[in-house]
């Protein structure tokens, strides 16, 4: 779709939104780099990187959450050509959850195990992924802001928030799992046709670049 398709003030937001996001995954490196000044305490860099290997993973599982969580976005919103006040509060909200990001996957560095750590991770990655929903939901009801070409359908979102609700209940009762219970997101494609097809649905039609 063209740019020049946009209106000037939604493609205005969505570059400020997309700036904020990549400002958050930016910050998610920041405190590796500053591990740099405990390499005096070290023998070698392979000694400094397997004393904090928790610290790096949080840093690469928020990675792919953060880029995961844009794409959804950005696939929700390839097709809006009119700016609307309802699609600019739910994408702030769904902003203000990436912005938070980094101050949980702090907390998994240092205390993953906790329930309150995996609460407020796996919790923001819930609320993010319900906003999305309620965007999409938004765009069913409103075409006429998109270019007609656009496939929006809330059950993926739901199915979404449905495993990640089951990922956290499974994370907090069963504290050996981790982050593991996170897999499942693996399956929502595949749960969201099984649901489409009870409903007499046939499956989602794949989108360009999904």
């Amino acid at each position: 779709m063209p740019d020049n398709d946009r209106e000037r003030d939604l493609d205005r937001f969505l570059t400020f939104i997309d700036a904020i996001v990549a400002i958050a995954i930016t910050l998610l490196v920041l405190p590796l780099v500053e591990l740099t000044a405990d390499l005096g305490e070290f023998d070698t860099v392979g000694d400094l990187l397997d004393e904090h290997q928790t610290q790096i993973w949080a840093f690469l599982l928020s990675f792919v959450v953060i880029a995961r969580l844009w794409f959804v976005q950005h696939r929700s919103v390839r097709h809006v050509l009119r700016y609307h006040g309802r699609i600019a509060q739910l994408l702030m909200l769904w902003v203000l959850t990436i912005v938070f990001l980094p101050f949980p996957t702090a907390l998994v560095a240092a205390e993953g195990s906790s329930a309150v750590t995996k609460l407020l991770y796996i919790g923001s990655m819930v609320v993010s992924t319900a906003v999305l929903t309620l965007l999409e939901a938004l765009l069913v009801r409103h075409p006429e802001l998109t270019d007609g070409h656009d496939d929006a359908d809330p059950v993926d979102g739901v199915t979404n928030v449905l495993l990640l609700l089951a990922a956290l209940g499974i994370s907090i009762a069963v504290p050996a799992t981790s982050y593991l219970p996170l897999l499942l997101l693996l399956a929502a494609g595949r749960v969201a046709d099984g649901w489409r097809r009870l409903r007499g649905r046939g499956p989602r039609r794949t989108r360009v670049g999904e």
